[in-house]
């Protein structure tokens, strides 16, 4: 069962502006460091973006699926590939943060940071997608 903020759009839509906007503010604060060259800095705010995807994000993810989904999906099976779209999304972040970190363990390049814009277009189409169709 979910929790009741995954059911209520303002709240489920302040969650995801939330994770998004500070992961779009440390994207950006990673892309300035690494354009400035200020390596010192780089691999802290890389430890720090990965974190926040895995803790705030991808955590988020899997309570929807555990739940939010199920949930949806039971009260209208037309719902079954619109949600199977969205834990596919959910697996593309997932992929994503897991390329990232082995990049991570040889470099922080301009890879990294084109995975870390694809995670942000990536989790701002699904947010779109997830109002659409489940609210």
């Amino acid at each position: 069962m979910s929790g009741p903020s995954l059911k209520k759009l303002e709240a489920h839509r302040s969650i995801h502006n939330g994770a998004f906007i500070e992961a779009k503010h440390l994207t950006e604060l990673l892309e300035k460091l690494y354009n400035d060259g200020r390596e010192e800095h780089l691999g802290e705010v890389a430890d720090a973006l990965v974190e926040h995807w895995e803790k705030r994000i991808i955590a988020h993810a899997q309570a929807e699926e555990e739940g939010f989904y199920q949930e949806k999906v039971e009260e209208d099976h037309n719902l079954f590939e619109k949600v199977a779209m969205l834990k596919r999304d959910h697996d593309l972040m997932r992929y994503l943060i897991e390329e990232v970190k082995q990049l991570l363990a040889q470099r922080i390049d301009q890879d990294v940071l084109t995975r870390f814009h694809a995670l942000l277009h990536i989790n701002r189409m699904h947010s779109d997608d997830e109002e659409k169709f489940l609210f």
